[in-house]
Parts: C-alpha cells; structure tokens; sequence
C-alpha cells in the first residue's frame, strides 16, 4: 500500500482514532490502528479496544496502491503531531514495515499483519437522529455521575432514551444522580425509538468526536452495540448489560423547601470552604436560616473555614451535610446564573435544578452526609 494524505487531516484523524486504543498490554495488538484504502481516493482509519471502536474516513492526495497497513497508534500520532506542514507519504514495505516520509523527515515503523488485527463490528443502519450539539450538552450535564467502581457494572454508563417525545439521560454512583430530559433539537424524519445502556468510555469519546461538528449524528443499535455516525466518523459501541436502578423511585416527591442561589458565588464558596475540608469524605455543613446560608468545614487537623451567602430562603432553621465535590461538579456545568435548592429536611435527598432553562429539564439529586 501506497498513499500520500495532508498532515493536518492525518493529524486531525488519529486524534480521534487513538483516544480508543488499548494503552494496557493486556492484549499487544490492541495498541494498533488499521490503515487501509477506502475506494479511489480516501483512506479508512479504524482503531478499537474491542469495547468501543472509532473509525474515521479521509481524502487522500493521492493513493498509488490500494491495500492495509497496521502500525502503532500512539507512536504514529506523536510522530503526526510534530511533523511539518507538508504532505505525509505512507509506504509498505516487506515484512510488514511502514516508512512514513514528510518534507525532509523519514521514519521507519514495524507494523503487523490484518489479519492479526481483530474483526471490527459491522455497521448496523442508523436510523434516528439527534444534533450533535444536543448530545454533547445531556453528556456534559451527566458524565461525572457516573460510578468509578469496577464492580458495580451497570452504574459505569448512562441510561440513555430517545423516541419522539423526547431524549434522556441518566447516570448515577448510588450517592447522587444526574437527570437531563429535553424536546427540544428532535430532528424531522428520524424514526424508531432506542433505550441502551452506553459505557463511560463511549460517552467519553463522543464528548470529542460533537465538540467541533455541526449538524446531526445518526445513530442506531442492535443486540449488543449501539452505533453512532458524525459526517464521515463512525463510532461503534459494546453495550452495557443488565438493569439499571429504577431512578424514578429516587427522584424526591416532597422536597417543600426551597432556596435559590447565584451559581457562581455558591460554586466559589463551596470551592473556598471545600480547602478546609476532610480530605476523604469531602464533607461540608450547610446551615440555612432566614435569608442566609452559611457553609463550613473544619478539619482536625488543618483547621476550619466559614462563608455566608445571601438567599431567599424563609423556612425553618436547617443543616445539612454533603460532599463538596458532588456540588462542585454540578455547579461547574450547570450553566444558569441561578440554582434552585430543593429539600425535605438534613436527612432526605435534595434536589438541585436550574432556575431559568426551559429548554431542559436537568435535575441533579444528591444524598446528605451525617454530620
């Protein structure tokens, strides 16, 4: 195989392709990308974990001999990354090698067979549709909810439901749970309705394939994959199995207390008083009584820290504990200049929610902490 491509679309390509890579050596080939010709004038770049798979197409300057090649991603994306800007020529040689020249810069890589290179999911159809930007907000809203704990296998990804009512998203780790639904974006014309389970590392990559495409991802699913396709990318996913909790049970029916606050002064309280706070449990004091919340940490060791914020808050005197990172992480995405802070008492789940977003319904419930 032979082909000459632009180094800012090689580049732009392999960033997205390496993301997926295996970096552990569990499985050694896993730490390739294939390289192969996709008809007269483009090639096709595929790179998987065997869980998620990215493959991207590009036009080439020119292909002088179809066929593939296997080299290892991250070496032939730093190498991409430094080059100059000038065309970047790909040659096969025997015994599997690569010699890749750009202006006056030549390299040597060892490659491997495709046939050592694992079969890729076939591509399904992908019938509905959905703005990128719109996926891109309910992950960015949802993500950080997700659990970190291996074995709890059905909590390390989303809930993730469309028809044509409408699209959700739902993460939770068992101490907090992230909710956003909207109507609005729902293209004309897709149609079918998908209720899937997508792994962290799925949303994770779908996160950098949205963040600079404009327009609609088509996507679809079967038994065990769900697929999605952004212009000439595609992204094939393994999905999770098994029942997610039932989070309608966890959604507070009888928060009657409420205060509201300025994001931002709150985020940066929070940040402030979080400094003081016990290294392990993250935990903070909110106090609220009439028109003031006061936030405090203290820390045996390290001491103690106070800030009061203003509030439109009426209701009895109330404190309550929780983990300030929880807190931060939804304030840092929640992208309104109010909250709304909805609770029962210091020891029931409380609802966080943006004051003005018609648009979305995104609810953040978030388990107290004794005190």
């Amino acid at each position: 195989m032979q082909f000459v491509i632009a180094r800012g679309a090689l580049q732009k390509e392999l960033a997205f392709v390496q993301g997926v890579v295996e970096r552990k050596n569990t499985i050694p080939v896993l730490a390739n990308i294939l390289i192969e010709s996709a008809g007269e004038d483009a090639i096709r770049i595929s790179g998987t974990d065997l869980d998620v798979t990215i493959r991207c197409d590009a036009d080439a300057e020119e292909i002088k001999s179809q066929g593939a090649i296997c080299v290892q991603a991250r070496k032939l994306f730093d190498i991409a990354r430094l080059l100059p800007d000038a065309p970047v020529k790909f040659r096969k040689e025997e015994n599997e090698w690569v010699t890749v020249e750009c202006d006056r810069s030549k390299f040597r890589l060892p490659g491997i067979s495709k046939e050592t290179f694992p079969e890729l999911p076939g591509f399904k159809s992908t019938p509905l549709k959905l703005p990128a930007s719109l996926l891109k907000l309910l992950i960015d809203r949802t993500i950080f909810a997700i659990t970190q704990e291996e074995g709890r296998y059905t909590l390390s990804g989303a809930k993730f439901e469309l028809d044509s009512k409408g699209v959700k998203m739902v993460t939770t780790d068992g101490h907090r749970l992230a909710y956003v639904a909207t109507k609005e974006g729902l293209s004309e014309g897709g149609s079918g309705e998908l209720d899937v389970l997508i792994p962290r590392k799925t949303l994770a990559e779908l996160t950098k394939l949205t963040a600079d495409f404009e327009g609609d991802i088509s996507l679809g699913a079967d038994e065990n994959h769900v697929y999605f396709q952004l212009g000439s990318r595609l992204l094939i996913s393994r999905m999770l199995s098994g029942q997610f909790p039932n989070y309608e049970m966890v959604m507070p029916k009888n928060n009657d207390q409420s205060a509201s606050f300025d994001t931002t002064a709150l985020s940066q309280a929070v940040r402030r008083v979080a400094l003081m706070a016990d290294d392990r449990s993250h935990a903070i004091r909110f106090h609220l009584s009439k028109e003031q919340l006061l936030i405090s940490s203290q820390n045996s060791e390290e001491g103690e820290a106070r800030e009061t914020l203003e509030t439109d808050f009426s209701g009895e005197d109330t404190d309550i504990g929780f983990n300030a990172q929880y807190l931060q992480d939804f304030l840092n995405v929640v992208g309104s200049e109010k909250v709304a802070f909805e609770f029962k008492d210091g020891n029931s789940q409380a609802q966080l929610r943006p004051v003005s977003d018609d648009k979305h319904e995104y609810k953040y419930i978030i388990m107290p902490m004794r005190l």
